[in-house]
């Protein structure tokens, strides 16, 4: 069992995907759409024969690729390619040992009836810098907080937000003239109306442990 609470889907740990050239294109392009540009592969430092081939793995009848990010008090955030014939999509969420069977943390989920945002810019820079080396999955901070991205939603992301992704960008294979750019895009192309988050004091950690509780977010 991968993930607990999908015992009977066809779960495959896909981790070595990241290394795949076309990957980064594949995952994130279609958040840099705009009326005036049609994205490339290429912005990705990648072709659209290696956009494709990553589509293809990503998307594989039969198959439900998963990304897991370890981090602190040994929790789990997850990133499942949810491949049902008629209902595909993404899911993001946190999972966690101690937690009661099949109930997780929600984040978000993007498909054709989307909801989140699941994540302030505090809390996906804290999952990417605080990697669990002990437990499989994602280790290199810039890919946790790239896998994460879509799942932010943030109105009061600090300035140094877009500096940060486009570095995050060029460290997984992006051109550097390109990733300020595409950045900028992520940005402003959010799928979610601009949230502003509040959270009581306390370690990160508690956040994920109440939301454990609910299955839907509210929307």
């Amino acid at each position: 069992m991968l993930i607990d609470g999908y015992d009977d889907d066809p779960l495959v740990a896909s981790e070595e995907l990241l290394s795949h050239p076309g990957f980064w294109a594949t995952y994130l392009m279609w958040m840099c759409e705009t009326e005036e540009d049609e994205p490339s592969a290429e912005w990705f430092g990648a072709d659209e024969a290696d956009a494709d081939a990553a589509y293809e793995a990503l998307t594989a009848d039969g198959n439900w690729p998963v990304f897991r990010i370890p981090f602190g008090g040994g929790h789990t955030a997850v990133v499942m390619s949810r491949n049902l014939p008629d209902d595909s999509g993404t899911e993001y969420f946190v999972t966690h040992p101690d937690w009661r069977p099949g109930r997780h943390g929600y984040l978000a989920t993007v498909d054709g009836h989307q909801a989140g945002p699941g994540l302030s810019w505090q809390e996906l820079i804290h999952i990417a810098d605080t990697a669990d080396r002990t437990a499989p999955g994602v280790h290199d901070r810039h890919a946790r907080l790239l896998l994460l991205l879509p799942a932010l939603g943030d109105g009061d992301a600090p300035a140094e937000a877009a500096g940060v992704i486009a570095e995050a960008l060029v460290q997984v294979g992006a051109p550097a003239d390109e990733a300020p750019r595409v950045a900028a895009l992520f940005l402003d192309n959010s799928l979610w109306e601009a949230a502003h988050w509040s959270r009581p004091g306390g370690v990160a950690a508690r956040r994920w442990r109440a939301a454990a509780l609910r299955r839907h977010p509210p929307v």
